[in-house]
């Protein structure tokens, strides 16, 4: 039987490797053959809301604290606290703001050849991702939201922002 340094230098020679030296990265993996990149879930298209504190209503029920998704309705007139999908409640809006100088910046003629050649590059990097099968490269979307207590009004602000779009929504405590 072989023991001490004897197996360790042998195992060590460049010519006896149980492994070949090369093609390998560092962690023996190749990129994008590890299952965190292929089967991982997508990113929330929603802003996270935190809530720190348990929130009452009239008719005794609770919103637990935790860590929200909000959604703004298709009318724009609701904002939804979703947990893992799933509604947890309806917040109407009373405020809604759109950014309309961004569409302007769009619609310039300079901005559209830059944005059209950014598609491109864009475009034959998400080819060479999806050889590698690698999820493709997706645009960032500044999204935000948080939520505050009036004292005066008895009442918890939810703001909203997400792109262009901003809405305020009201919890009556």
């Amino acid at each position: 039987m072989l023991e001490g340094s004897f197996v360790d230098y042998t195992w060590m020679h460049q010519n006896i490797r149980p492994y070949p030296i090369s093609p390998q990265e560092t962690s023996g993996l190749e990129i994008g053959s590890q299952t965190i990149y292929r089967y991982a879930l997508r990113e929330s298209d929603y802003p996270t809301l935190t809530i720190v504190e348990p929130i009452y209503d009239g008719e005794g029920d609770v919103i637990k604290p935790g860590h929200y998704e909000l959604a703004l309705s298709d009318e724009r007139n609701f904002l939804i606290l979703l947990q893992s999908k799933e509604p947890v409640a309806i917040i109407p809006v009373f405020k809604i703001e759109e950014d309309d100088s961004e569409q302007d910046r769009l619609n310039d003629r300079q901005n559209k050849r830059r944005l059209k050649k950014e598609a491109k590059e864009k475009e034959k990097v998400n080819a060479q991702r999806a050889k590698a099968g690698m999820p493709p490269v997706e645009d960032y979307v500044n999204m935000e939201a948080s939520i505050e207590f009036d004292e005066k009004g008895n009442y918890f602000v939810v703001k909203y922002e997400r792109g262009t779009i901003r809405a305020w929504g009201a919890i009556r405590k």
